[in-house]
């Protein structure tokens, strides 16, 4: 996510709970089912301090299939059926998973009837029976109702946000289940599929790549990659869509494992081109045309460039195509939605494009096992949008750093440890952001060009596709420099003052 627009809605929201029904029950706060009672062992959180109550344990999803029946501006917006398919990591007479707001009419355990209660944000699941370790197991569960946003500060207005349109969802950190039955915690990634239903007249865009032909139909054209600043001449081979012309169901598929919060279905008439980068990563860029200050051939032409100029910095790209969406949503925050980051009505200034691209290696592919370590996505993505700039406006990193690193007497730089910024703060823009990608380019400075780009290319190889931790970096760090670097990374990361240099 990109910090500097996200704090621009800080001040005049208040947080909210989001209220939660019952399982199916027509009154909300009288259960249908006989009561299950707590779970034994805490399963129903992953223990992350920083989003309490969020993921659960006992089990690993492996698959999403989320079947969606979307509505706009109707009493009851969504109605699905979402099947995960989970595997046991301990025997299970019952187990829990995420989901807020939302109505359940029905749960089934491979193909069984269960029984199931909501509590708080918990629905929790009993089998008909009990879940051997390791077995192989299938929730479906029939659900339905409006997703409410979330509004809290510092990130204003996230999940299921309505547009003039359509809906726009970004879900960073905790959005997820208020639209769909899930373990929400970044450290249980799964693959997903999506089988989408909207009105006549509209389309959906979600992560991944489209089951046959692109929503928007086929023809039109597709931009050329123009230098860093450039805006690009269209040329032949692309799509262009603008509107789907039947309610028919349009399937997505994400063929790498994604954590929960990433995913997206973006409701709406946008258009549309689809298109293989010169270095042979498939490019799907979206845009609402009603959004006025993005030209879909220069955004579509930038997220090529941006792409291939990072697999020469970090590694061969980790998804099976990249590009970005730009909706009409009243939002002050970008997010890097696995394989499309998505923007609101403010557009995508090509710095914010950097850093959410950069984002597919360093928070997507790479993610946090807990969101303390949160830099590790923002600190890096900030710091591959300072490498970007360089090439597109000519400001250095280190002009960029020098610039922070003078300003000795900013609190919110220099008294919040980057590296463990606590709940309220970990979207600081100085905090996380800056001083993660200040760290960084000590670090550069520290190693050396060579082994810093090593380094980079060695982390996003070790830890494709899964979880990791800053004291997993800094063994990466350690182990190509050469170098103990405790006191270095106890200085930038989480000791309060500005380091000495």
């Amino acid at each position: 996510m990109n910090g500097a627009l996200v704090l621009a809605l800080a001040g005049s929201l208040t947080a909210c709970q989001i209220p939660i029904r019952d399982d199916g029950g027509p009154t909300p706060g009288a259960s249908s089912e006989p009561g299950l009672g707590a779970v034994p062992g805490a399963p129903d959180s992953a223990g992350d301090t920083y989003v309490p109550g969020d993921g659960n344990t006992g089990y690993d999803v492996q698959h999403y299939k989320l079947n969606l029946d979307i509505r706009p501006g109707q009493a009851t917006e969504l109605t699905g059926v979402a099947e995960i398919t989970a595997k046991a990591t301990k025997p299970l007479t019952r187990f829990n998973l995420d989901l807020s707001g939302l109505t359940v009419a029905e749960v089934k355990v491979d193909g069984a009837v269960a029984r199931h209660e909501r509590q708080a944000s918990e629905l929790i699941v009993a089998p008909a029976k009990p879940l051997a370790k390791d077995a192989a197991f299938t929730v479906a569960v029939r659900y339905s109702g409006t997703p409410r946003p979330v509004a809290k500060p510092p990130l204003g207005t996230y999940g299921w946000v309505r547009t003039t349109d359509g809906v726009f969802v970004a879900c960073q950190p905790s959005g997820a289940h208020t639209w769909y039955p899930s373990n929400d915690h970044p450290s249980d990634k799964a693959t997903f599929e999506f089988q989408v239903t909207v009105p006549p007249g509209l389309t959906a865009i979600a992560n991944g790549e489209p089951v046959g032909e692109l929503p928007g139909g086929s023809g039109g054209q597709s931009p050329t990659v123009p230098g860093p600043g450039g805006t690009g001449a269209p040329s032949g081979g692309g799509v262009i869509g603008v509107a789907r012309r039947a309610a028919a169901p349009i399937t997505w598929r994400v063929k790498e494992p994604m954590a929960p919060y990433l995913a997206t279905v973006n409701v709406g008439r946008f258009d549309v081109r689809d298109g293989t980068s010169p270095g042979g990563v498939k490019v799907i860029t979206a845009v609402d045309p009603t959004v006025d200050n993005t030209d879909i051939n220069a955004f579509h032409a930038k997220n090529m460039q941006i792409t291939d100029e990072f697999v020469k910095l970090f590694g061969p790209y980790p998804f099976s195509s990249s590009g970005g969406l730009v909706d009409n949503a009243n939002v002050g925050f970008a997010l890097e939605t696995q394989t499309r980051p998505v923007y609101g009505s403010f557009g995508a200034d090509e710095g914010i494009v950097a850093h959410e691209l950069a984002h597919m290696w360093f928070g997507d592919s790479v993610s946090v096992t807990q969101w303390k370590d949160i830099w590790l996505n923002e600190g890096f993505a900030t710091y591959a949008e300072w490498i970007w700039s360089e090439r597109a406006t000519g400001v250095t990193p280190q002009q960029a750093f020098d610039e922070l690193y003078a300003q000795e007497g900013n609190g919110a730089l220099w008294d919040i440890p980057t590296g463990s910024p606590g709940r309220t703060n970990m979207f600081s823009s100085d905090a996380v952001y800056n001083r993660g990608a200040m760290t960084l380019h000590a670090l550069r400075k520290k190693v050396g060009d060579a082994k810093f780009f090593e380094i980079l290319k060695k982390w996003t190889q070790t830890y494709r596709h899964s979880n990791a931790t800053t004291q997993q970096f800094i063994a990466i760090v350690e182990e190509v420099s050469g170098q103990q670097l405790d006191d270095f990374f106890q200085a930038w990361l989480y000791s309060r003052g500005r380091p000495a240099l």
